[in-house]
């Protein structure tokens, strides 16, 4: 009875067509994601030529403020829709909701608070994140618009997951892509026809992201769905929480160390350029060709998760290892085409932002070896994502912090010191190299060693029956 109101069934059929149901419409919903952060820099750069380098470099310094907004979206939604699956898979039906109400609660709490904390401290901040003296106007203006709207990017962000993980991959997207649109639509009518400058960019991007929220939130008084809105259940015991907080710390840190690495890349751009605002604007194109990589496969792994979850929670080791085959080929692949695109046409990234002469100099010297680490993303984007659908919580973590905490911010700061403001640049393809290899390493070491673990610890249960 509990299952027949989900579309698909992830215990049954072929694991090649469930991977295509669930991963594509994740692929396609983080694609149209990447639209929300990408197309307010695209037409701000429509602006005049002088306006629109310091508009693009006031997005990039106000970008990893909007990222940790994000991640605590991810800490909530990433993190308990796996359990949440987990306990579809184990037939728990009254764990289900508890979790998934938890959820609920935190989102709101913290949108509550990310609000506050921004509307308050909206300058300070755009100062700390390394802003240019001439950029701060920019960015203040614009972060103080979005950070009134923190609640909606966390209902509709976090609530998604717990879509995706019933089987509604296509409902989930439908959530991201109604926004997207939207905002699509409402930038260009913003900021040229009304001639509102690019503090209504965040405007466009907040009113989009309330018809996401509302959108997300409908679909959960469905009588499709498994999941309820319980009020008696949003005050969750602390073992809910912890459990959900715990394994979304690895999306989370994933989230922040994103923000806080673009934090040292402003701040060490303005020490060694000279407080030049080319090379803020440069960088900020480089980093939106990171994440025309990185976000597609992180949907990948994140779309597949639901099916991972479930049959961990039933014991079917078979099917996980053919799930995890599929997509660590797909990952490759899409690896491996814009590394090349990187490394033979890095003018491409600088036209798609009407950079100016100077910045698509920069653009051009210093891309090849910026992402020459993206060939490793498939491991460190989307095998790791099914570390956290296998209720790895601890080698997630790990492995979330390699990449940026251990290896990245240490480089960006040491190589200035023999390479000049090069050295930045640097930082970011080494790091990349180093933790994709360790990634791809432990994931095929450990996932075996997992499976088998699982199997033993339900063996006795089905002996029983």
């Amino acid at each position: 009875m509990f299952h027949k109101s989900r579309p698909i069934d992830l215990g049954k059929g072929g694991v090649g067509v469930l991977v295509l149901k669930l991963a594509l419409p994740a692929v396609l919903a983080q694609v149209i994601n990447l639209l929300y952060n990408l197309v307010d820099r695209m037409y701000v750069s429509a602006l005049p030529e002088g306006e629109s380098t310091l508009a693009i470099a006031g997005l990039g310094v106000v970008f990893p403020i909007t990222l940790i907004v994000s991640a605590f979206a991810n800490l909530v939604g990433l993190g308990g829709a796996p359990l949440a699956s987990i306990a579809l898979g184990e037939r728990k039906e009254g764990e289900v909701s508890r979790v998934f109400n938890a959820g609920v609660a935190l989102l709101v709490l913290f949108g509550v608070l990310l609000t506050a904390a921004v509307l308050i401290f909206c300058e300070p901040l755009v100062r700390l994140f390394g802003a240019p003296t001439a950029v701060l106007p920019y960015g203040s203006s614009y972060l103080f618009i979005y950070g009134a709207g923190s609640l909606f990017v966390m209902l509709s962000l976090g609530l998604n997951p717990f879509i995706t993980a019933q089987g509604f991959s296509f409902t989930a997207m439908f959530t991201v892509a109604i926004g997207a649109v939207l905002n699509i639509a409402l930038d260009p009518l913003f900021i040229f026809v009304f001639d509102m400058g690019v503090e209504r960019a965040a405007l466009a991007t907040i009113l989009s992201q309330a018809v996401s929220s509302a959108w997300a939130v409908a679909f959960f008084f469905r009588r499709k769905t498994a999941y309820r809105f319980r009020p008696s259940q949003f005050l969750p015991p602390w073992r809910i929480v912890r459990r959900i907080l715990f394994l979304g710390l690895s999306p989370f840190i994933m989230s922040v160390t994103e923000s806080a690495i673009q934090i040292v890349f402003n701040v060490n751009l303005v020490r060694w350029s000279g407080d030049n605002p080319d090379y803020t604007a440069a960088i900020t194109i480089m980093l939106s060709a990171v994440q025309m990589v990185y976000m597609p496969l992180n949907g990948l792994g994140n779309g597949v998760q639901p099916l991972v979850s479930y049959n961990y929670g039933t014991g079917d080791s078979a099917r996980i290892k053919r799930a995890v085959k599929i997509v660590a080929v797909v990952a490759l692949c899409g690896s491996v085409s814009v590394w090349l695109l990187s490394l033979l046409a890095p003018q491409v990234y600088g036209y798609m932002f009407n950079a100016s002469d100077a910045v698509m100099e920069l653009v051009r010297r210093y891309t090849p070896v910026f992402m020459m680490g993206t060939v490793m993303f498939f491991a460190q984007m989307t095998l790791q994502n099914v570390f956290i659908a296998l209720n790895q919580a601890k080698v997630s973590i790990f492995l979330a912090c390699l990449r940026k905490v251990i290896l990245l911010i240490p480089l960006c700061f040491a190589l200035p010191y023999a390479f000049g403001v090069a050295g930045v640049f640097y930082s970011e393809g080494i790091a990349d190299i180093a933790a994709g290899i360790v990634t791809a390493t432990t994931f095929f070491v450990l996932l075996p060693r997992i499976l088998k673990k699982r199997e033993s610890m339900l063996a006795p249960e089905g002996a029983a029956q």
